[in-house]
């Protein structure tokens, strides 16, 4: 019961790594609400989990949403303990491209940096107004992707770049402030979720694809993300209470070596 009687509100928690951790964070006591625009899927997910827990559809680069959201956890917690921004996507299903540096559509750049730097903004920003009488944990997720560049997916890597530096802006800020607010970064790669769907394909060929990745990961296989999740809940939770502004990176030790390179 690591997180009893908690209050956390986790982004994109409808399916992958959000889903994951709003299981680990519901196991270990905390009050779950469970966000996304996957409105079905978050529903279900939450009946399943039965008790000490909600559904609310947040689209994070929607300011009006996140008011909303606000308001409502105030007029019926009164606190938040726990964010996880989570949301977020490649781009690669959710606009039409191109996503290369040299052909990127100004749209497609747009919308990745609404949902996953804006969003990110923004959950810190309303974050801070729920926290900072008795304090809190901001976990942001990053990625690989914003540590070394990925040509092909410019607007991705940018995005998750400017996440992990507005983590370090925000836990200095809360400190400076002299909120008990701790905003850290997690960076993950490699972890098989839907998200990778667009990359792997399907039949020989995605068996083929991951065959490949998989040779570069120095642990030899994608991880799950429940492997996340642990990490998240260490941020989250009073553990790691002198722990702010970091980047915990999940990988399987890609970033450890020169696999960080990106391949064509």
């Amino acid at each position: 019961m690591r997180l009893k009687n908690k209050i956390a509100l986790i982004t994109g928690s409808a399916r992958g790594i959000g889903k994951a951790t709003a299981e680990l964070f519901h196991k270990e006591g905390a009050i779950v609400i469970v966000s996304d625009i996957r409105d079905e899927e978050g529903n279900a997910f939450v009946s399943d989990l039965k008790i000490n827990a909600e559904y609310l559809h947040l689209d994070v680069g929607n300011e009006e949403n996140w008011q909303n959201a606000t308001e409502y956890i105030t007029q019926k917690y009164g606190r938040l303990d726990i964010l996880v921004n989570n949301a977020g996507i490649t781009g690669f299903l959710e606009t039409t491209g191109a996503w290369d540096a040299e052909n990127a559509d100004l749209k497609s750049w747009e919308e990745v940096h609404r949902v996953n730097a804006t969003g990110v903004m923004l959950g810190c920003k309303y974050a801070i107004r729920l926290m900072k009488e008795k304090g809190g944990s901001i976990v942001n997720i990053s990625s690989r992707s914003g540590v070394v560049g990925i040509p092909g997916a410019v607007a991705y890597a940018s995005s998750k770049a400017a996440v992990r530096n507005h983590t370090k802006s925000v836990a200095l800020y809360c400190a400076e402030k002299g909120y008990k607010i701790r905003c850290n970064s997690v960076h993950p790669a490699a972890i098989m979720t839907p998200m990778w769907d667009a990359m792997l394909g399907e039949g020989e060929q995605r068996q083929q694809i991951i065959e490949e990745v998989e040779a570069g990961i120095p642990l030899g296989h994608f991880g799950e993300p429940i492997d996340v999740a642990y990490g998240i809940l260490y941020l989250a939770s009073d553990e790691s209470k002198y722990v702010t502004g970091i980047e915990l990176t999940i990988d399987g030790g890609i970033l450890a070596g020169s696999e960080a390179k990106p391949r064509k």
